[in-house]
């Protein structure tokens, strides 16, 4: 019988209900957008913010060992050790690898620079890396990387240099990038031809002609320094096959109080602590297995990097959830006019309910039966509009769509015909204040 006289009575006053089920679908609209972005935005304000730079830097394990003699930190090892090329590949191997957005080498070579024929040379330094080299990986042998996936910011006028094939050994390196401020005191420009001869102790290399196909601009420490494919500096060096560090690019999580305590001491993790830190995607847990990969490698976070994005979308997170909370209490309170007044209009249909002997729970039960089917009709409504809203913010903001998860669906409903019942408690309450005699005589 309760559920015969709710349907009927779904079907009155089907203004107000559909105002209310418009009101609740506003809300839902919005909740699911902000769900679905708050879910997906961590990836996606990651990614973008990769374009200021690696947050991981990987070097022997050697230049992490200080020693302090008179108040100086020295380290006789800096600089003595490198690690070899051919174990690059393991960065992409580890349990985050899909994290991995990218990693560029790093090899320096000391050199003195002729500038075409002309007299005179001038001292600098060749940075050697991946520009964007072809990196074969045991599950794909096409895998790219360089220092153009991690360092998009990288502005370069004229083109960039060409890389050796891994598969082509005997491919000559001739083109290198000029930092601005190097070209400029050099007086060098794209097209020009630089004699690059090493310089230091020990080193035999000969020296090496190259063309220069571009001037770069950074702002960091590259606008002073020729950089090259890793190659090139190899040769100058007699390193073939080494690098001095790993400058790699993840994709991470922010750092809360679990991994705070695991930088400080993984030993006082405890065995459920260390599981869910190690297979949580915090920059100190990527590092962490970066060094189980590499042998002797110590991979140290950037932490001014990784501490500026975890603020950055923690914070983009909180103001998302303060949004859909505000978005949940308007409509609320929307329903709750909305209901008062629906109850008001029909005290005499209550008045006749109670005559009659309805209990006071089965009037209630029909109303709030009522404001749920309502607030679940909104709510699907919202669900399916929140989806396309948070695709075109997808599209129009990062340039791809969203990824909604499912669970998203029986959520929005829930909180829909939550926001419904809650906003429905005011007004139910009216319920017990109206007696029989007064309403049916028209004076309630």
């Amino acid at each position: 019988m309760l559920l015969r006289m709710l349907w009927q009575s779904l079907f009155e006053g089907r203004r107000r209900k559909a105002l209310a089920a418009l009101t609740v679908a506003l809300s839902a609209t919005l909740v699911t957008t902000l769900f679905a972005l708050s879910v997906d935005v961590g990836d996606k304000m990651a990614r973008e913010m990769k374009s200021y730079g690696s947050n991981i830097r990987v070097t022997p394990k050697s230049e992490t060992m200080s020693l302090v003699v008179g108040g100086v930190d020295y380290n006789p090892l800096k600089d003595k050790e490198t690690l070899a090329e051919s174990d690059l590949w393991k960065i992409k191997d580890i349990f985050w690898r899909n994290n991995i957005v990218g990693l560029a080498p790093r090899l320096t070579a000391p050199v003195t620079v002729q500038v075409g024929g002309r007299d005179g040379a001038g001292k600098a330094s060749v940075i050697g890396t991946y520009f964007d080299q072809r990196v074969p990986l045991p599950d794909d042998a096409q895998y790219r990387t360089g220092v153009r996936t991690i360092n998009p910011f990288w502005e370069v006028a004229g083109a960039w240099p060409t890389e050796p094939d891994p598969d082509d050994t005997a491919a000559q390196v001739e083109t290198v990038l000029v930092g601005a401020a190097l070209a400029e005191r050099l007086g060098v420009a794209a097209g020009d031809r630089l004699t690059l001869a090493p310089r230091g102790e020990g080193v035999t290399a000969d020296p090496r002609s190259v063309t220069v196909s571009g001037v770069l601009r950074t702002g960091g420490p590259e606008d002073n320094a020729i950089v090259a494919p890793l190659a090139l500096a190899q040769a100058l060096t007699g390193l073939a096959g080494r690098v001095q560090a790993v400058d790699v690019s993840a994709l991470t999580i922010p750092e809360n109080e679990l991994s705070s305590k695991a930088r400080r001491d993984t030993g006082d993790l405890t065995a459920e602590q260390y599981d869910s830190w190690y297979c949580s995607a915090y920059v100190s847990s990527i590092a962490h297995q970066i060094e189980e990969a590499i042998v002797n490698a110590a991979a140290r976070p950037v932490w001014q990097v990784a501490a500026g994005e975890g603020a950055v979308i923690g914070r983009i997170q909180t103001l998302l959830l303060v949004v859909s909370l505000a978005a949940v209490a308007a409509a609320a309170m929307g329903v709750s006019a909305l209901m008062n007044t629906t109850i008001l209009e029909r005290a005499r249909e209550i008045g006749l309910m109670k005559a009659l002997g309805a209990a006071g729970w089965e009037i209630h039960a029909l109303f709030l039966g009522e404001a749920g089917l309502v607030g679940l009709i909104g709510g699907a409504f919202g669900v399916l509009c929140g989806w396309g809203v948070a695709q075109a913010v997808g599209w129009g903001v990062f340039g791809s769509g969203v990824d909604m998860p499912l669970i998203t669906i029986p959520i929005v409903l829930v909180i829909s015909v939550l926001t419904v019942l809650v906003g429905s408690i005011l007004p139910a309450r009216t319920i017990t204040r109206l007696h029989p005699v007064e309403v049916l005589h028209g004076r309630a």
